[in-house]
């Protein structure tokens, strides 16, 4: 008895030991296991993958065939060779799978009169193919195009946000303004990169985590030498928390209109330091007179749009004309947008749609209605409003987005519970600039010479 059960008892510990190792160390079961498998049965099935997602072109060739003939007298067959031309399936030709932590990347030779959006278009399509979560181009160069699949959706699970260093450590220079707040759909971490998308527009409905990736936003921008500036017409119940770390915060219309004309009164100075330096952006400005850049937090903005009677028009008509003046110039001069609201459509009026059109960053939690959607991401991929109409209500911080490299992705905002973003705020309230300190144009000009209402002063 011994002997028979000795090989029933090894194979189950050896089973035992794989679950373990899966579970336990699932990215080096991973390389070792899975993706060696994963890798000939990639290079295996390609062809069949190819054409039944029409990356393969037909194309003309030149083959020997052989033309039988009979000579009716002696009853001899003849044998003549020739050219014949013939069209076959030719597949692009893929490179060797590389692994990666959860996933691969394969390069392939685009054919001729193939474009990487080509690979783009079926990206769904390889997934199921493939057998993996999502599939995204991740990179191209002339003649080759590069895919990346991923086997787990990093998206699936809620992650902490990256905790801001801590006040004696100081920040990477490096980082400045470029804050991590949550994790794509490939496995990298998402930077919202305002150094490279200056002005970015969250949308999302109730509960979807378009507060909380305020929140993330908050918390990883705090320690960094920048102005944090809040619009918050919900009387302050959203941002008046963050007072500490806020330079200046505005919670009705009229405050927000006055904010507003401060603020283009500092790009105006700042404008003037560009010109007497002969540059076209703060960027270019010696250190020691470069001004404080400064983040425009925007809560609920049809709430800056909307009005009751007609008293509220000429505000309206100077806060959309503030914002959209801000929008066009405010990259080269340091301000930058966050726009959030629950609700962005056309019916808001013209100003929306005009402030829309500059705004180059885009974040689409689930929303409520097909035009906040196509609003946010309408002049995109139309696969991209797919995805985002598909989020679950179960997945609150899942959102369609627009990354540096101009494609878009499924990403998540790491959780940030309100009373850790209010103890960064008060963690780091000791380098708030004072809002005579953001007017400052590096020059010793200050404008406006005295800070703004008391009620909009940090």
């Amino acid at each position: 008895m011994n002997t028979l059960h000795q090989p029933v008892l090894l194979v189950l510990g050896a089973l035992l030991i794989l679950l373990a190792w899966r579970r336990w160390a699932p990215v080096s079961y991973w390389y070792a296991l899975v993706f060696p498998r994963k890798a000939i049965w990639l290079r295996w099935s390609w062809r069949h993958v190819a054409s039944g997602c029409s990356l393969t072109k037909k194309r003309h060739r030149w083959w020997f065939t052989t033309v039988p003939g009979l000579v009716a007298s002696t009853g001899v067959v003849r044998v003549r060779r020739r050219f014949q031309r013939v069209a076959v399936d030719t597949k692009p030709w893929m490179g060797l799978p590389r692994p990666i932590r959860y996933g691969f990347r394969l390069t392939f030779h685009l054919l001729d009169g193939q474009v990487p959006d080509d690979y783009a278009k079926v990206c769904e399509r390889l997934a199921h193919a493939w057998r993996v979560e999502a599939v995204r181009v991740v990179g191209s160069r002339p003649g080759r195009v590069t895919l990346q699949g991923v086997t787990v959706d990093p998206l699936a699970q809620t992650t902490p946000a990256v905790p801001p260093p801590e006040p004696r450590e100081g920040w990477r220079a490096d980082d400045l303004l470029r804050p991590i707040v949550g994790v794509l759909e490939t496995g990298a971490a998402w930077r919202m990169d305002f150094r490279l998308i200056p002005h970015w527009m969250n949308a999302g409905a109730t509960q979807s985590g378009k507060s909380n990736l305020i929140n993330a936003l908050l918390v990883a921008l705090a320690p960094q030498p920048i102005a944090l500036i809040g619009f918050d017409l919900k009387g302050g119940v959203e941002l008046a928390a963050y007072d500490p770390r806020l330079t200046a915060l505005a919670t009705t219309r009229a405050e927000c209109v006055s904010l507003l004309a401060d603020l283009i009164a500092v790009m105006g100075a700042r404008m003037l330091a560009c010109r007497r330096y002969n540059v076209r952006d703060i960027w270019q400005l010696p250190d020691d007179v470069r001004p404080i850049p400064a983040v425009v937090l925007v809560d609920e903005l049809a709430e800056l749009y909307l009005t009751a009677d007609k008293s509220e028009k000429d505000e309206v008509t100077r806060t959309a004309t503030a914002l959209l003046r801000i929008a066009q110039l405010g990259r080269a001069f340091g301000i930058h947008l966050v726009l959030s609201g629950q609700r962005i459509g056309s019916d808001l009026g013209p100003g929306v749609t005009a402030l829309r059109a500059q705004v180059g960053g885009r974040v689409c939690h689930r929303v409520n209605d097909p035009e906040t959607a196509v609003m946010t991401l309408g002049d995109l991929d139309p696969d991209a409003l797919v995805a985002a109409r598909s989020i679950a209500p179960e997945l609150p911080g899942v959102a369609v987005i627009t990354d540096s490299d101009g494609r878009w992705y499924r990403a998540r905002s790491g959780y940030v519970s309100t009373t850790t973003a209010e103890q960064a705020a008060c963690a780091y309230a000791n380098i708030t600039p004072s809002w005579s300190q953001l007017a400052a144009s590096g020059l010793g000009h200050e404008l406006p010479a005295t800070d703004p209402t008391p009620e909009l002063a940090a």
